[in-house]
This record gives structure tokens, sequence and C-alpha cells, in this order.
């Protein structure tokens, strides 16, 4: 068989790799139950068997229907948001809520075609506003705002 519709045929491997996964994870990991009295694998069960369904549904779509092909797969991106993400959460203790955003959000930003300071600097202005009034006032997490050797 030919595969016509190439996004469709690795959208529906993907939901079946993770519903298989997740299907397998949860009864192997806690105990099913019955539909009277459901387990903690019942959930997991269900929703990864119906991911897989789901899954082989979109897979044989892919035999049948034409469909666009797969566009090139950019890692630059991804290892970007990733290593941004990273540095937030290991300097997040030492240099504070302002400084961690500032390495999450300039290296994130580095993951892009164009990279425009200007844009860059109020989107994490805007962005340490927000996390200072949300988590630190609002919900009153016990994050340090300023690094520590300025506390």
């Amino acid at each position: 068989m030919k595969i016509k519709g190439p996004k469709e045929f690795w959208a529906g491997l993907m939901f079946i790799a993770f519903g298989l996964f997740f299907l397998a994870w949860a009864l192997a990991n806690y105990q099913m139950g019955s539909a009277v009295r459901m387990g903690p694998a019942y959930f997991p069960s269900v929703l990864g068997g119906l991911l897989a369904v789901l899954g082989a549904f979109v897979l044989i779509d892919a035999f049948v229907e034409e469909g666009p092909k797969v566009s090139r797969f950019h890692f630059r991106p991804l290892i970007m948001i990733l290593l941004g993400c990273l540095a937030f959460a290991y300097t997040l203790k030492p240099l504070g809520l302002v400084g961690a955003t500032a390495l999450l959000v300039f290296i994130g930003a580095f993951g892009g075609n164009e990279f425009k300071l200007k844009e860059v600097a109020i989107l994490y202005f805007v962005l340490v506003i927000f996390s200072v009034l949300v988590f630190v006032k609002g919900l009153t997490l016990p994050f340090s705002i300023w690094p520590a050797f300025m506390e």
C-alpha cells in the first residue's frame, strides 16, 4: 500500500504509540478494578485505548486520502526552547524570578527565525510584571523576585 497522506500517517503512528504506552504503563503500575468499582488504572487505560483506536483511524486515513507532504522538521526551535526552560528551572533560585525569566525569554527567542531585541525585551518586561503580579503577589508563591545578592 502506498502512503497518500504522510501527515496523517505520522500522526496516526504517534497517537497509537502514545496510547499504547499509557495503556501498558497504567496496567503495569496500577490495579484496573471494574466498571462498577474503578481502580486507578481504569481511566488512563481507557484513555490510552481510545487514543490508540483514534490513531488507527487516522493511520488508515493516510492510505485512503491524499494529503500534504510533511515539511522539514526544525530542531533549532525545539532545542532552544528546551534549553530556555532548563535554564529557568536551574536558575530560578539563585537569580530570582527576574533573572531566570530573562534567560528563558532570550534563549527561547533565539529559536525563531528572526530575533529582534526590542520585541524580545518588551515581551520580557511584560512577562516579568505579569509573573510577579500573578505568582508572587496574587498566589503568594515563595519565589524570590530578585537575585540572592540583591535581596
